[in-house]
């Protein structure tokens, strides 16, 4: 019977051709005597690692920066607010004393001619009151206080002032008993019984108490100025002496 020549096509074919390919795969392979690799399996090169790691630094370095930005602003802001809260913790103080203010008739000075203590002006503020801001080692029932700006050098700032009562000049012998550089604005209005508010308060012509007072406080903080809002204190004494 003669034999059929080959021609590599249907089933006989294709498992022909397979073979000699495999056959022609292990010729290569025994001839370099090192297994073949394919295109898709070979690792990184030393450049592509290098380049990799840069972003990677790169992108570290962004995002430590980004936290540095942050924790910054974080503290600054936190300082702010504590800055801030010290100075409405003086104003609140300050605004429990100016309630408390009492009609408080004596003399001035060395005249014997009594008269209503009190005196007010847009930057200086003179009272008695019934609550002290710092309270005296011994209970007193009148407090005669003086607050304002300080325009020394060694006092810059807020400065409050006060003396027990009865004592004589009691307003320009009172000691001081606070001081605040970092305050540096103050300023005070009175309400009239008109309804209206007056710079000034002058009891000599008014012969009583404003029906309340409003305070406005200011300071630098971080190196900005910063304002709170004004607070108005009605005072809970008659007005009238």
């Amino acid at each position: 019977m003669a034999r059929l020549p080959d021609r590599r096509q249907g089933p006989l074919g294709r498992q022909a051709g397979r073979r000699d390919r495999h056959a022609q795969d292990d010729g290569r392979e025994a001839a370099d005597g090192s297994a073949s690799v394919r295109r898709g399996e070979r690792g990184f090169t030393l450049l592509e690692l290098l380049m990799a790691l840069a972003i990677v630094g790169a992108l570290v370095v962004i995002a430590f920066s980004g936290v540095r930005i942050a924790l910054a602003a974080w503290r600054q802001g936190e300082d702010r607010a504590e800055a801030h809260q010290h100075m409405r913790s003086i104003v609140l103080s300050l605004a429990r004393s100016v309630s408390a203010t009492y009609p408080y008739s004596a003399p001035r000075g060395q005249a014997p001619t009594p008269e209503l203590l009190f005196t007010g002006t847009e930057s200086r503020l003179e009272f008695v009151t019934q609550a002290a801001p710092y309270p005296a080692s011994i209970p007193v029932a009148f407090t005669a206080v003086v607050v304002e700006l300080g325009t020394r050098d060694e006092r810059p700032g807020l400065v409050i002032r006060q003396r027990v009562l009865p004592n004589r000049d009691p307003f320009t012998e009172a000691t001081v008993v606070f001081n605040d550089p970092s305050l540096t604005e103050l300023s005070f209005s009175y309400l009239d019984e008109a309804g209206a508010w007056q710079s000034t308060w002058e009891t000599e012509v008014s012969k009583r108490l404003p029906r309340a007072i409003r305070i406005s406080v200011g300071g630098t903080i971080g190196g900005r100025a910063q304002t709170l809002l004004p607070l108005t204190v009605p005072l809970r004494a008659g007005t009238a002496p």
